[in-house]
Order: C-alpha cells, then sequence, then structure tokens
C-alpha cells in the first residue's frame, strides 16, 4: 500500500479527527518524553490481511510480526485504529510512535519518516473476472479500472490510462475497490497482491483471475516511526532481526500462506 506523501499530509489534518474516534485497541494518543513503556502503534485496520478488525481486536500479519519483533526486541506495543489518510499526520505529530499498516519504503516517504528494514516484499497485482482476456497491464487500456485512492496500484493505473481519465474508479480503501468488481462496475482492479489474494480467497476463486505484469516491482514494506527517531527505529531493526534469524518471521509467512 503507497500512498504519495502530499496527498496524504494534505487530507491528513481533516480526517484525522474522526481517526480518535475509531474504534482501536489502547490509547489514541503516544505518551511523551524519554524512552517510553509501551509504543503506540497506528494501524488502518481495513487492509486484511495484513490488518484488520476482530470485534474489537485489532489483528493480522503486520500485528503478528510487530508483535513478535517488539517480543524479541525487549518492549511493548498497543494498537489504535487510524484511517490511512490521517496516519502519517498522526506519526508526524506524535499522537502514534509507529506506523504498522503495510506502508511500503519509498525515497519520498523516507523524506519526512524514517522506517524499519524491510518485513515483508510485496508487488502490484491485477485482479479481473475469467474470461476478460485482462492478461497484462497493457490489457487493461480502454478498461474500466478500480483502485484504492493515491496507492501505488493508482499511480501504475493512471500512468497507463491518464491521470484523470474516467475509466480510474477511485475508492477509500481496497475491499471497496475490489466490491466494485465484483458487482460489476469495473473491468478489473488493481492493488498489493498480498490483498488481492486474500480477497480472492475470501470470496472464491471461481470467475476471477489474477495476475502480476512483468513491469510491476518490488515493493518493499516497512514499520515507520518519526523523522530522527534513531532510538525506536534501533528497536525495531533489532526485533526484526531477531524473528529473521530464528525462523519466527517465516513462521508467521506461512501462516498467512506468503511463503515463497
Amino acid at each position: 500500500m503507497k500512498k504519495t506523501m502530499k496527498s496524504l499530509l494534505m487530507v491528513g489534518t481533516m480526517v484525522l479527527g474522526m481517526g480518535m474516534l475509531a474504534t482501536g485497541c489502547g490509547k489514541d494518543t503516544a505518551s511523551t518524553g524519554g524512552e517510553k513503556d509501551v509504543y503506540v502503534v497506528g494501524t488502518d485496520a481495513s487492509y486484511a490481511p495484513f490488518e484488520s478488525m476482530s470485534g474489537e481486536k485489532i489483528e493480522g500479519f503486520d500485528v503478528d510480526v510487530l508483535n513478535a519483533a517488539a517480543e524479541a526486541g525487549g518492549f511493548k506495543v498497543e494498537y489504535v485504529n487510524t484511517p490511512w489518510d490521517g496516519i502519517f499526520l498522526a506519526l508526524k505529530n506524535g499522537e502514534r510512535d509507529i506506523v504498522a499498516s503495510a506502508v511500503t519504503i519509498t525515497d519520498e516517504r523516507k523524506e519526512t519518516f524514517d522506517f524499519s528494514d524491510p518485513y515483508f516484499e510485496a508487488t502490484q497485482m491485477i485482479v479481473a473476472k475469467s474470461g476478460s482476456g485482462i492478461k497484462s497491464l497493457a490489457d487493461l487500456k480502454g478498461k474500466k479500472v478500480a483502485v484504492q485512492n493515491s496507492t501505488t496500484g493508482d499511480e501504475v493505473v493512471s500512468n497507463l490510462l491518464g491521470k484523470d481519465s474516467q475509466d480510474v474508479k477511485r475508492f477509500d480503501n481496497m475491499p471497496l475497490a475490489l466490491l466494485e468488481l465484483k458487482n460489476g462496475g469495473v473491468d478489473a482492479a488493481v492493488g498489493d497482491n498480498g490483498v488481492v489474494l486474500e480477497y480472492v480467497k475470501n470470496n472464491g476463486s471461481e470467475g476471477l483471475e489474477t495476475t502480476v505484469d512483468s513491469s510491476f516491482v518490488k515493493e518493499n514494506y516497512g514499520f515507520v516511526v518519526a523523522k530522527g527517531n534513531a532510538e525506536l527505529q534501533k528497536k525495531l531493526n533489532d526485533g526484526i532481526k531477531k524473528i529473521k534469524d530464528s525462523g519466527k518471521l517465516a513462521e508467521i509467512e506461512k501462516q498467512y500462506g506468503f511463503t515463497k
């Protein structure tokens, strides 16, 4: 999931207040001063299998990985469900200590925030109805395509069809984009492979086809911290290294079907 920082920080001020009212776990604001007993983690719990709500609890791949890294690194975390459009502003304002929300590491983001070492490799994926003839990115020309607003998928499709093309249908989250495909409102959808595959698995693979275009580059997810927070960045990196070395990360990947 990759959004441009300019678009996120511009709209973040408007939606952050709503984010404080969202259902979550733990405190709504990060603690202040010195080394912290518990780090407050912002996550947009609408992006299964990486983060989603189960009753009052936030769960998913990112949560399991960060919990394991925190345990290995000797620190504690708690989660607050934070809308994606306000999540980086919450981090910038100190209301969150960490963002764990399938965030792609990019040069643009690194100008404003610091990242942990990568913990997951993703790529974009096209999903369309069987028999559509859509087998590559080029096949989307002249088609109506659903994407999550201001994400990598949006960028890829906009570059192909034109940013202002009426054939690009943008949604606040990927589940809504995929629902539009299911309902026949578009010919295809483009999004992160993990989310697309989770949707196909839960909605039946029959009638749907997925493909990864050769032009799609690999994307690395990382946990995000405030710029200059080297102490927390090091804790995250130490924890990630330990769960990689111990095989715990591979175990979690297998649990979610992410084994290579």
